[in-house]
């Protein structure tokens, strides 16, 4: 407000004097005049008053921000070179086979031939007698040595994957932390945070997938010994039954005398 009175006590002075040369003027509609332009002035000044203070304010935001980003980063600007491996290794299908496919090719055949890489004898498809006979195997009998063959060799070759897997998966944890070593921004700290979380979940799904073959492996086998001790039973079972039927046939040809033997008398 004093603004616009000192404008108009400056503006006052020059209006009459530019006014002079006229006979007939109208003060009061001058006077309002000069006001009104005051007015117009003082809220010109307002409004650029105003507009240099939100420069200002957009300014120390943007400072702001700046500072923001120099601490916490851009997250899309942040690389991870090993999330390529990683998603490779994810989407890579299990090296193990399921229990039931390792028993369709568990053929009687290859357990005859099996003797893993020379450290075991072959059993052979045919055996010699002393009297020199050739005797073939009957090859379905050993299905349930060849599961367990089976399913060994697939644990073996599931802990060999394993491993090296392990090896590589390890190498990349080794990267990322030195990565996160050297992190400077909050934004990169996360994602490498992040990257290390899933690196330790494939790592346990390696262990998983051993373990996995381990167990059919060792159900194979249960289930072996489970049919041996079956078959002893049953083969008991059965020596018992011919037993009993052979004492029962020899009293029914066989009978004992019960009479008194007589001799004849002289």
């Amino acid at each position: 407000m004093k603004k616009l009175i000192t404008t108009a006590l400056i503006a006052l002075p020059l209006a009459f004097s530019a006014r002079a040369q006229w006979i007939v003027y109208d003060p009061i509609s001058n006077i309002q005049q000069i006001l009104d332009q005051a007015e117009n002035i003082a809220e010109f000044v307002s409004m650029v008053e105003n507009q240099v203070t939100q420069i200002q304010t957009l300014s120390d935001q943007l400072t702001e921000f700046k500072n923001y980003e120099a601490v916490f980063g851009k997250p899309g600007s942040v690389a991870l070179p090993v999330v390529s491996s990683l998603n490779q290794d994810l989407q890579k299908a299990e090296p193990g086979v399921n229990l039931e496919n390792l028993l369709a090719t568990a053929t009687g055949a290859y357990a005859l031939a099996y003797n893993e890489s020379g450290i075991f004898n072959t059993v052979g498809t045919t055996f010699t007698t002393p009297g020199g006979q050739t005797v073939n195997r009957p090859a379905e009998v050993y299905k349930p040595y060849a599961a367990v063959s089976r399913t060994a060799d697939n644990y073996v070759a599931v802990a060999d994957d394993a491993a090296a897997r392990r090896a590589a998966i390890k190498n990349q944890i080794a990267q990322a932390t030195e990565q996160l070593n050297g992190a400077s921004t909050d934004a990169e700290v996360q994602k490498l945070h992040a990257l290390l979380t899933s690196l330790s979940a494939d790592l346990n799904s390696t262990d998983a997938e051993v373990q996995q073959a381990l167990a059919s492996a060792l159900v194979q086998d249960m289930q072996n010994r489970n049919d041996a001790q079956k078959q002893r039973h049953a083969l008991t079972e059965e020596q018992n039954a011919e037993f009993h039927e052979a004492v029962t046939n020899a009293g029914s040809t066989f009978q004992l005398v019960t009479a008194p033997a007589l001799f004849p008398t002289p």
